[in-house]
């Protein structure tokens, strides 16, 4: 929830000397209670200086640095002496939430006597996410209802959208969010307008009290704006601002922006979407029209059924034809709707036109990109990757459509024209910001960079600087720093790379894997987050396990992770086995957790689309297609994992990856220097005597 307090209209920044970063933030920590950190103020120095010199800036900063506060300090200091806000964007709904909840009110009620007015906030999210008061007023028609053919889902969700209607009329801000227990995708989009869909304040008898407008007003008036990857996005690609005017953004969570915007800019197109749009069009306009397009989804619908899923290097004839009948149809029912701006006097009709509108023009313009990804004459030309997906028990088969690479849109849309400050626990890979930097499309070079030097009692392993230079239109150089952390990881942790255990294979775990598995938990005494590569895998185990152990063992998928999690933390013996939420959403201080197991090196599957479509790309374009994209989604993946063992400074424990490539491959270097440095071992003798130490301590 935002602040009430907004800063006054008269500028008062300039009559009141606001302290340096370093003062605010000793107020602010002595304020929570908190202890002030050597990385916490190399991090708020650093920052502050980016935002001083224009550059742009990546902070490693690991867990318990307290990097929130060192951002959020600078951030407000701008936003003291500037006419916009700083937006903060997170890629969790949780951090959201922390920031929003507990970090800015806390910081805003601690240094308002030494600002010129208390630091205003708010939380802003895309229209998708805000009840609209009209569609649920005027009662359009779900197109989507026929598609429900389980009754026990469609009774499901009518009581969601009872719900809905009944949390409607006590919401003061309309956000999704506040719906608990949640509603599912189908009960949701009978309330809520997309951006496009929507037909503006002005124009809807809605306007004046339209959650989503209100949001971005109160946005409007803070200081900190607070926000996703995906708005985030839509507001640096799209012609018209989401977000209020600013100069400075900071996105926590880095290591996910790629994979946030990627997933923006993705397309996608089934029978079920052409359906949709022929169905919202059909009253509309003549049925021939409507039926054509109809049709046509229908064709797609019985191509999509019989192909086989997987990666489309080549457009089969048939598949183009199918194709340009989709786009030709959207785009005549599309000419028959006329003016976009007709029926001005009739609300309820313009919002119908809209929503037409909006489908034909998903429809019409995903196609189009499908056809246009093929037909070029070389490799380094082609810019997107086309993949069939399988259909599941609750969608059909659909293609899907993703740019091989974010980098050209990241560097000239977002980094073009506003300072970026990026952190995480996570971004030094292999121990160098680069190939992190080449994805956002930041580049190498040797130009200008944020002159933020650790302080002399900044632990060594927090002494890497990397510096870079202009990336394409990029207006400022980079620097890449890591703080350090407050943990001593060689003395708290143990890395214990399986050196004697067979690779792993394609066919489960093997009899070895899951001996190992059962003595390292027994020595710990349970207390053990298994992370699996796969969920088939997670349940494997889990079954074959259950027999063997005297302690409690979950699986991802028993309950709601969040249940899951709070279970596995509140009983110490109790072990949680489970898959990629898990890797990066567990925070377990204490000796609940004292074991971490990665049964193998997260690399993504050879066969996905998108992820071997983009290894293929780079190694055209002579690169390292396997080291650019494989390995660093692995490398990614693995730090994440192993940042679930080390939450507090009194934690211990032990990481056990049993996957023996970590020693003996010719890139095992690389994930290693991407770990926190833990003391290593392949010795299961001392790995297993520590933890049964440790379970005696």
């Amino acid at each position: 929830m935002p602040t009430d307090s907004i800063a006054p209209s008269e500028d008062v920044s300039s009559k009141v000397d606001i302290p340096p970063v370093e003062d605010l933030l000793s107020t602010a920590v002595e304020a929570v209670g908190g202890v002030e950190r050597p990385g916490q103020v190399t991090m708020v120095r650093a920052v502050q200086r980016a935002i001083e010199s224009g550059d742009h800036l990546a902070v490693q900063a690991g867990t318990g640095t307290g990097k929130s506060l060192a951002y959020l300090i600078p951030s407000i200091r701008h936003a003291m002496t500037s006419k916009g806000a700083v937006v903060v964007s997170t890629a969790t709904i949780a951090l959201q939430r922390q920031l929003v909840d507990r970090d800015l009110p806390r910081l805003a009620k601690a240094l308002a006597p030494q600002l010129p007015h208390e630091p205003s906030f708010a939380i802003l999210k895309g229209r998708r996410n805000y009840l609209c008061r009209y569609k649920a007023s005027a009662g359009w028609p779900d197109e989507e209802q026929d598609q429900l053919f389980d009754p026990r889902e469609v009774n499901a969700t009518g009581r969601m959208v009872q719900r809905i209607q009944e949390w409607a009329n006590e919401t003061e801000t309309g956000d999704r969010d506040e719906l608990v227990p949640g509603v599912n995708e189908q009960a949701w989009r009978q309330f809520s307008v997309s951006a496009r869909e929507c037909l503006g304040a002005t124009r809807c008898p809605s306007g004046m009290e339209c959650f989503a407008e209100l949001a971005r007003a109160r946005a409007g008036e803070s200081d900190v704006v607070v926000t996703n990857h995906a708005l985030l996005a839509i507001d640096a690609m799209e012609d018209f601002p989401l977000l209020p005017e600013h100069e400075v953004v900071v996105v926590d969570e880095a290591h996910e922006l790629v994979d946030r915007v990627t997933s923006v800019v993705s397309g996608e197109l089934s029978e079920t979407m052409v359906a949709v749009a022929a169905r919202r069009v059909g009253k509309l306009i003549e049925q021939h029209l409507a039926d054509r397009l109809m049709e046509a989804g229908e064709d797609l619908k019985a191509l999509l059924t019989v192909a086989p899923a997987g990666r489309l290097d080549e457009l089969p004839q048939v598949l183009g034809m199918t194709l340009a009948l989709v786009r030709d149809a959207a785009w005549a029912c599309i000419t028959a709707l006329g003016p976009r701006n007709g029926d001005k006097d009739d609300p309820e009709g313009a919002g119908l036109r809209r929503a037409a509108f909006t489908s034909l023009d998903e429809v019409h313009d995903t196609a189009q990109r499908m056809l246009d990804a093929f037909g070029h004459a070389e490799e380094v030309d082609r810019a997107e990757v086309v993949w069939l997906e399988a259909a599941t028990d609750r969608r059909p088969p659909l293609l899907r459509v993703a740019p091989l690479t974010v980098a050209g849109m990241l560097r000239d849309k977002l980094f073009g024209d506003r300072t970026v400050i990026l952190t995480s626990a996570t971004l030094a890979l292999g121990g160098a910001f680069e190939g992190l930097a080449r994805q956002w499309g930041l580049g190498n070079g040797t130009g200008a960079a944020a002159d933020a030097e650790p302080s002399e009692d900044t632990p060594e392993k927090g002494k890497k600087e990397n510096k870079g230079g202009k990336g394409g239109k990029s207006r400022a150089g980079w620097a890449g720093i890591d703080v350090g952390s407050p943990f001593d990881h060689p003395r708290s942790g143990i890395l214990y790379v399986a050196k004697h255990l067979p690779q792993p294979g394609r066919d489960g775990l093997p009899e070895a894997y899951l001996e190992e598995i059962t003595e390292l938990i027994e020595a710990a005494g349970g207390r053990t987050l298994g992370l699996f590569s796969s969920m088939r895998a997670a349940k494997a185990a889990t079954e074959a396990l259950r027999d063997r152990l005297s302690v409690p063992l979950l699986c991802q998928g028993d309950d709601s992770t969040m249940l899951l999690v709070k279970q596995f933390a509140e009983d110490e013996p109790t072990c949680l086995f489970g898959t990629l939420s898990l890797w990066q959403g567990v925070d377990v201080p204490g000796p609940s957790l004292r074991l971490v197991i990665i049964d193998r090196i997260p690399f993504p599957r050879p066969d996905d689309p998108l992820s071997s479509a983009r290894q293929r790309h780079v190694a055209a374009k002579g690169g390292n297609g396997f080291m650019a994209v494989a390995a660093t989604h692995a490398a990614l993946l693995l730090a994440q994992g192993a940042g679930r063992l080390l939450r507090s400074q009194h934690d211990k424990g032990v990481v056990a990856v049993l996957d023996p490539r970590l020693a003996t491959a010719r890139y095992a270097g690389f994930l290693r220097d991407s770990l926190p440095p833990f003391w290593p071992t392949n010795d299961p003798a001392k790995v297993r005597s520590a933890l049964k130490r440790l379970g005696d301590s």
